[in-house]
């Protein structure tokens, strides 16, 4: 894979990322997630933290102010799906995004996964930088969708 970021660049500008879910402000995500994402709009906060607990999630922080956010839903042998991703507005424009995207799909634990998706409605571009295409064979793929209702 084709290093995008150096690490140490964000590392020297107090920035980190981490898998420890002590780390996660969960207000921070909900808040995010709830009131200003597309996709998890109404979201209960139960809800989200049970999709915390059972996800492998990646935090990135400044300091210890939480920046950005991404949960991978996988068994860790033959599949991943990445959802949830998102960086701050505030932290917007520095290369977090492609760092933390870089740093999932390199992550130890990720390696030798025969599958990964994701979907997204406006990051293409960030993610084709990953490898990711188009489905190939969308008629293989079915879902049940079952919006969150917003309170």
């Amino acid at each position: 894979m084709k290093v995008f970021v150096n690490d140490k660049a964000f590392l020297d500008k107090g920035f980190h990322i981490s898998t420890d879910k002590d780390l996660l402000d969960f207000n921070v995500i909900y808040n995010y997630l709830n009131k200003d994402s597309y996709w998890a709009k109404g979201i209960p906060s139960e809800r989200l933290k049970e999709a915390i607990a059972g996800s492998f999630c990646f935090g990135v922080y400044q300091d210890k102010v939480q920046a950005g956010f991404a949960r991978v839903v996988t068994d860790k042998a033959t599949f991943a799906y990445i959802c949830d991703v998102f960086v701050l507005p505030e932290f917007r424009g520095k290369g977090l995004s492609k760092w933390l995207m870089q740093t999932i799909t390199a992550h130890p634990e990720l390696q030798g996964l025969r599958r990964w998706s994701l979907a997204t409605a406006d990051a293409h571009g960030l993610y084709k930088q990953f490898g990711f295409t188009e489905i190939t064979r969308p008629e293989r793929w079915m879902e049940i969708f079952t919006p969150y209702q917003a309170l």
